[in-house]
């Protein structure tokens, strides 16, 4: 009668288990759209104030220098964003779940018997 309720403990502790590294894995995903968001949002409003700046002082879209100026401004922009995402993704890869091993349980429990 132990081992049974010892199994049924297991299974439902990895059930629960199950449920909390899922809920775990949503709200990290959540965490990585709006950041994706809010990052997409920002590198337009920075580029479109600079290019107001370089419009308002005469600059041409066509010059390369401002391409390479907004190139940097974008990339400086997303930098902060883009090491979040990395970290999200290491909690991601780290949320597992152990599934028991029942058959191993039983194994363990009659070689503690016969021994």
């Amino acid at each position: 009668m132990g081992q049974l309720v010892s199994d049924v403990t297991d299974i439902l502790d990895y059930k629960k288990s199950k449920k909390d590294a899922e809920t775990e894995r949503q709200k990290v995903l959540a965490d990585i759209a709006a950041d994706e968001k809010t990052k997409t949002n920002l590198v337009k409003k920075t580029l479109a104030t600079q290019r107001a700046k370089y419009g308002a002082s005469g600059m041409s879209g066509r010059s390369m220098t401002e391409g390479a100026v907004l190139k940097r401004l974008k990339s400086e922009t997303e930098e902060p964003y883009e090491e979040k995402k990395r970290t999200n993704i290491e909690k991601l890869k780290k949320i597992k779940v152990e599934k028991p091993n029942l058959l191993q349980s039983l194994l363990d429990k009659f070689e503690d018997l016969i021994g």
